[in-house]
């Protein structure tokens, strides 16, 4: 069994979609207030078949027709896994940080965060982060993302609790994110990119580590980079907009600098913030890939 507020096994069902329920001035039924907020029900009536075979949850628990939002609720959509030959992703994850509210693990490169396919980091969360013993217990979950390509530190709540107090301080930039990368091209030691992706703000600084010359890239840098918004892609395109584009990166490149076979040199370093259960401070880092070594042994 998975928790307190469970009745299942977590490798029956895979976790798609969640969804934090907006603060409205009155209560709502879930079968109205939940057309439209999960891309795979489109319709009133998917909703309250999904409803009527238990796939919904709020705050952990199973959902009814009868269930009633307030706001602030996390519901969560657990759609049945289909056509597995094994029922289960077996994936072994490295847990860098774990208590009974959140976890901080190393996310691998070559594969998604959260998504419809089987092979993601959600699925696999079941078997290598502990259940939460609390009263809110919930699904573990990631609370954020990294590309399919990047590794590094990768935040799961545990708890209804801290997964909401979490996104607000993601939402509230209350979490310093520090990523390594190696870019392509001469740079300057450091420097603010405030240039807006999707029309929204986006604001990333930079730090040249160290250089070295390539014969075919003329100069490869250890690069330091801290994100201080959270757009899709933010860093590569960034990076790409200066002229200093990430190697190995198919898809923000410059012609004739596409490094291929290598993957990507994009690597989330560390997360700093302050526990919003425990109330301490956190610093938590991953290992820089050993790519990141054999070209720059005598910095990271």
């Amino acid at each position: 069994m998975f928790g307190p507020s469970y009745s299942f096994k977590f490798y029956d069902l895979q976790l798609t979609e969640t969804h934090i329920a907006e603060v409205t001035n009155a209560s709502i039924r879930l079968q109205e207030y939940g057309v439209g907020i999960f891309e795979r029900i489109a319709t009133k009536s998917a909703l309250k078949k999904a409803i009527k075979k238990k796939l919904i949850y709020v705050n952990g628990k199973v959902a009814s027709t009868a269930t009633f939002i307030y706001g602030g609720e996390i519901i969560a959509y657990y759609p049945p896994l289909e056509n597995l030959e094994n029922g289960r992703l077996k994936l072994r994850l490295e847990i860098l940080y774990e208590d009974d509210y959140l976890a901080v693990i190393h996310k691998p490169a070559g594969i998604v965060v959260s998504g419809n396919g089987f092979k993601t980091i959600a699925n696999a969360l079941g078997q290598n982060v502990q259940p939460s013993n609390t009263s809110d217990s919930i699904r573990p979950q990631p609370v954020h993302r990294l590309d399919y390509a990047t590794t590094g530190v990768l935040m799961i709540g545990k708890t209804t609790t801290s997964i909401v107090a979490l996104n607000q301080l993601f939402e509230k930039k209350q979490i310093d994110k520090t990523y390594y990368a190696v870019t392509v091209g001469k740079m300057d030691s450091q420097g603010l990119i405030d240039s807006p992706i999707d029309k929204k703000s986006a604001i990333s600084y930079y730090q040249v580590l160290e250089t070295v010359l390539s014969e075919r890239f003329g100069s490869l840098n250890l690069v330091q980079l801290s994100p201080k918004t959270g757009r899709r892609h933010q860093l590569r395109k960034h990076m790409l907009e200066i002229g200093n584009p990430i190697l190995g990166d198919a898809t923000y490149f410059m012609e004739g600098l596409l490094l291929t076979g290598k993957g990507l040199y994009l690597h989330a370093h560390s997360l700093q913030f302050n526990h919003p259960i425990l109330n301490r401070e956190m610093y938590v880092t991953s290992r820089v890939p050993s790519k990141f070594i054999k070209l720059f042994p005598d910095r990271v």
